[in-house]
């Protein structure tokens, strides 16, 4: 590793994040040659296939196996469970490990005085991917940290109702039960249907729920257990129509799928950057529009005069700057990649796996086939068969990592390829499924 003194680190203090890659960002956080190198291969592929469409590019498999090079996975296991958490590529993970090292050449300064201010730029690519001002972007450490901010930090009197569903991620189920013991809220929940055939009947049942007490409503905007993409414009539309506040769940959504915060029309987002921009494990986003920051008290407490500034919500003490400017290297794979072209690989990906299978007997989904209603996440049953049996039976047996979801209104087994995923790996997959729905899982 080239040796950096704090000298150095003021040269690359004014030229870090001077290039752009992607329209309108002007970030280049390349922070090694090492990096660079990674970073060109993925462009000059991406030049490659400039011609093609999205829907094309999707199904290029030399294009894509540049991108699968740009991991550094085994493929000894077949990570099929990449919505919780997501392998960095090695350019992000190169660059989290040379910022880890320039912030120890002299803490307080090189980290503080140095690392950390560029943490503005991180901020101003992650709004342009949003689409949004820099204003209305929080970087924090998860989707947790986000969406707890905002409904800790919410003004709400005892009687007022929060409404969301039986599926919402438990932690947040949690932080709302939390506020309903300790303050006398209501916390009303809703059944949705699974698999809609119109995906309309989940705003329909949003719509029904509301009451005159209803101050909030927490939608998820892709639902984690079965990858149900949600209907998420229309009931912030329905909403705001009632003078209702919309809190959206991004967490698997960002940058797995290509929207924008207009697309969605929510007053509040939160998201996990460790997910499908693939940045360090611990980093996340929140966005707030810009008129509503003032009334959200931040989740530790900032002085008074940071009221109206986004930033306020970053103030949780001493932490890395390495993780947070390493983001800058994840955007620019991203970017290099193309939101849409990302998008319809991931659907290809889950439409090989979910077509190859749909037809054997006793195979059902949880998710449904409409390309509206999901991306990379989808779920899967074996009537008759135990979903963990199932997950434990793939790992032991073929060393292939799934997710087995046990809910009080469905079960099954939660699957989720990412870019780095082989059609090779798809296949293996469909006939150790295909093997068990015929012959069920071998007795030890």
């Amino acid at each position: 590793m080239e040796e950096v003194s704090v000298k150095n680190l003021k040269d690359l203090d004014r030229r870090r994040f001077l290039s752009s890659a992607g329209k309108g960002l002007g970030l280049m956080a390349l922070s090694s040659s090492v990096v660079g190198s990674l970073f060109e291969k993925v462009k000059a592929a991406g030049k490659r296939i400039d011609h093609l469409s999205p829907v094309e590019a999707a199904m290029d498999e030399d294009y894509w196996a540049t991108i699968q090079q740009s991991f550094a996975v085994s493929h000894g296991l077949i990570n099929l469970n990449n919505g919780g958490v997501s392998p960095s590529p090695r350019m992000v993970t190169e660059a989290f490990v040379r910022y880890t090292w320039q912030q120890e050449e002299a803490t307080a300064y090189t980290m503080w005085q140095l690392l950390e201010p560029q943490s503005e730029t991180i901020r101003t690519g992650l709004a342009e991917i949003f689409g949004c001002s820099p204003e209305e972007i929080a970087i924090t450490r998860n989707a947790s940290e986000s969406l707890e901010i905002l409904l800790m930090g919410m003004d709400l009197k005892s009687g007022d109702e929060i409404l969301t569903t039986t599926q919402d991620y438990p932690r947040m189920l949690t932080t709302l039960r939390q506020r309903e013991l300790r303050e006398g809220l209501k916390l009303n929940l809703i059944k949705i249907p699974i698999a809609p055939k119109n995906v309309d009947d989940i705003a329909d049942a949003f719509e029904r729920a509301v009451t005159p007490k209803t101050k909030l409503i927490l939608i998820s905007h892709q639902i984690n257990l079965t990858g149900q993409i949600t209907p998420v414009k229309k009931v912030c539309e329905m909403a705001r129509s009632k003078g209702i506040e919309t809190i959206v769940d991004g967490a698997h959504s960002f940058a797995q799928f290509d929207f924008k915060q207009a697309d969605l029309g929510c007053d509040y987002f939160g998201t996990s950057l460790h997910k499908w921009i693939y940045a360090p494990k611990g980093t996340g986003m929140l966005y707030i529009k810009k008129d509503k920051i003032p009334k959200i008290w931040a989740l530790m407490a900032s002085e008074n005069q940071n009221k109206n500034d986004i930033r306020k919500y970053e103030e949780i003490g001493t932490h890395s700057a390495a993780m947070r400017l390493a983001i800058g290297e994840s955007i620019l794979f991203h970017n290099a990649i193309g939101a849409k072209r990302k998008d319809e690989r991931l659907r290809y990906l889950s439409r090989y796996w979910m077509d190859r299978i749909k037809d054997i007997p006793k195979v059902g989904f949880n998710t449904s086939f409409d390309p509206k209603q999901f991306c990379a996440i989808a779920n899967f049953k074996i009537d008759g068969v135990n979903p963990g049996e199932i997950g434990s039976y793939l790992m032991s047996k073929h060393k292939i990592i799934t997710t087995p979801i046990i809910h009080d209104e469905f079960s099954g087994v939660r699957i989720t390829p990412n870019v780095y995923t082989t059609l090779w790996e798809l296949e293996r997959f469909a006939e150790a499924v295909e093997t068990i729905a015929k012959k069920g899982i071998p007795k030890a």
